[in-house]
């Protein structure tokens, strides 16, 4: 069964979700979980167009980190009072697909199950910016758990 549950959360109720399912798989199954958050700078990486003039990307920057850091700090919080082995990783992208970052970092750390919210995209905002769990469908070389919102 699984022995490394990768599970990728942000700051929305289905990743919380997500977070639970692997936090009650990690310790019925006695496996080992890591929590990872992607900051996705991607859209900071804009200043050459003129954004930087507009604002201090660097602190953006550095407010998500922060802010991502708490998130990922909270959650092995969690996990480890469940009983579970937890660790944490923060992935900084500035020019991948989020999906990506995560399939890779989960290849990289040896899971065998990989864990994430869906948010239920719909319609244009789908076309625009795509769904994460759509993505990694399609790309994950390893079992995929999709935990819906109800």
């Amino acid at each position: 069964m699984y022995k490394k549950i990768f599970v990728a959360i942000d700051n929305s109720s289905t990743a919380r979700k997500a977070l639970d399912e692997a936090i009650a798989l990690g310790g019925a199954l006695k496996a080992s979980i890591c929590v990872t958050f992607v900051a996705d700078e991607s859209g900071l990486m804009q200043h050459g167009m003129g954004l930087g003039s507009y604002i201090d990307v660097d602190k953006i920057k550095a407010e998500i980190r922060t802010g991502a850091n708490a998130m990922l700090d909270e959650a092995v919080a969690r996990a480890t009072a469940a009983g579970c082995q937890a660790e944490r990783l923060l992935i900084e992208s500035a020019n991948r697909r989020v999906a990506e970052a995560i399939a890779d970092a989960a290849q990289g750390w040896g899971a065998d199950l990989l864990v994430i919210g869906a948010h239920g995209v719909r319609g244009f905002e789908r076309l625009l910016v795509g769904s994460v769990a759509e993505n990694l469908t399609r790309i994950s070389l390893m079992s995929l758990l999709i935990v819906r919102q109800p």
